[in-house]
Parts: structure tokens; C-alpha cells; sequence
């Protein structure tokens, strides 16, 4: 038997038993890529959701009446502060 022959009878077997290695090692990875893509858009449904929680804790909460009435209050400050100065010309 010359070296060519010994060499094909050896890297044979390895070859065809890398074949279903791969395979299964091919499909394992594509799971594991597919699991983190579902975690990662679990995780962010889950920040988008925690945020919509606390938007409509703020909208439907109490202070977010207040924080517009102190809104309104800052819209009508101009004219009672050029009262104010008006005021404060006559008295100095």
C-alpha cells in the first residue's frame, strides 16, 4: 500500500464522520441564535411595557393635574409680574 492509499483510508472515516458533527453543531447554534433574538426582544417588550406602566401612572395620577394648573400659572406670571413692577415704581 503506498502513502496516498493510507492517507485516503484515514482522512475518509473522519470526513464522513464530520459531516453529522457539523450538522448538529450547524442546527445548535442556529437555536441558541434564535433563543437570544427572542430574549432580547422579550427584554426589550418588557422596558417598553414597565415605561407604558409608568406613563400611565403619571397621566392618571393626581400630580400630572397639578404640574398643568402650575403650567398655567408660570402662562399667566408676565402679567402679574409687570403688576408687580408697576407696583414697586410707585412705591420707590
Amino acid at each position: 500500500m503506498d502513502l496516498a492509499n493510507i492517507i485516503f483510508a484515514v482522512t475518509l472515516p473522519i470526513a464522513l464522520m464530520s459531516v453529522p458533527i457539523f450538522a448538529i453543531w450547524t442546527q445548535h447554534r442556529r437555536k441558541l441564535v434564535e433563543l437570544q433574538g427572542r430574549t432580547a426582544a422579550s427584554t426589550a417588550y418588557q422596558e417598553l411595557e414597565e415605561r407604558t406602566r409608568i406613563l400611565e401612572r403619571i397621566v392618571t395620577d393626581k400630580g400630572y393635574d397639578v404640574a398643568h394648573q402650575i403650567e398655567a400659572l408660570r402662562d399667566q406670571r408676565p402679567m402679574n409680574s409687570q403688576l408687580e413692577d408697576r407696583d414697586s415704581v410707585r412705591v420707590g
